[in-house]
């Protein structure tokens, strides 16, 4: 693997930004360095060992939980005002302190859902249409380079931070061992990506 470790570049954040529950910047640049230090440091070992990197392992949707879930966890430990959410799947994943008993809500709206993806833009999939605030990290991986030692690490590319309601998204129906998802529609994915935090090309 390459030794690169990315540092995550302060220029590249949205200076005019409207960020909700006293989120600043600087937490989501130190989640996102968080992340990618975890990577680096896990895959180095990885690859001593002889083994494929753990971009390499995961599947897309794993890949896509374990991120969120480690955003989530480090946002939660850097801003001022949001905890993860203790309530199992619940809504959203992080919640304003001290607003929810014990900080567990199934289904509330003071809060920031997270999400991941690898669609340029922001589009992802959702289980239920709701009013909320919705964060999107965008990253991509790198598993096409040969050999795999030089494969570059996974890299974010793009945040986007809104505020969404029910008539932002589209249903999407399912056959009848799927679920049924939601996803903003068209008007709605315009209205997050004006609220974009980072992009790696602005």
């Amino acid at each position: 693997m390459k030794s690169i470790r990315h540092v995550v570049d302060p220029q590249l954040f949205n200076l005019e930004a409207e960020l909700p529950f006293e989120l600043r910047l600087k937490d989501f640049e130190l989640a996102m360095q968080d992340a990618y230090d975890f990577f680096t440091d896990v895959n180095r070992e990885l690859i001593r060992r002889g083994l494929d990197r753990l971009d390499d392992l995961l599947r897309p949707a794993i890949m896509s939980g374990l991120l969120s879930d480690m955003l989530t966890a480090s946002l939660a430990k850097h801003s001022r005002a949001l905890r993860v959410n203790t309530y199992f799947n619940g809504h959203p994943d992080l919640v304003v302190n001290g607003v929810y008993s014990k900080n567990s809500a199934k289904a509330g709206e003071e809060g920031v859902e997270i999400k991941t993806t690898r669609k340029t833009g922001g589009a992802v999939d959702t289980h239920g249409a709701r009013n909320q605030w919705m964060c999107v990290f965008v990253y991509t991986l790198d598993n096409l380079t040969e050999p795999t030692s030089e494969r570059s690490p996974m890299i974010f590319t793009e945040v986007y931070l809104g505020h969404v309601t029910k008539d932002d998204f589209r249903r999407n129906e399912r056959g009848e061992l799927g679920t049924r998802t939601a996803t903003l529609d068209r008007k709605g994915i315009e209205k997050l990506r004006r609220s974009w935090i980072y992009k790696l090309k602005p």
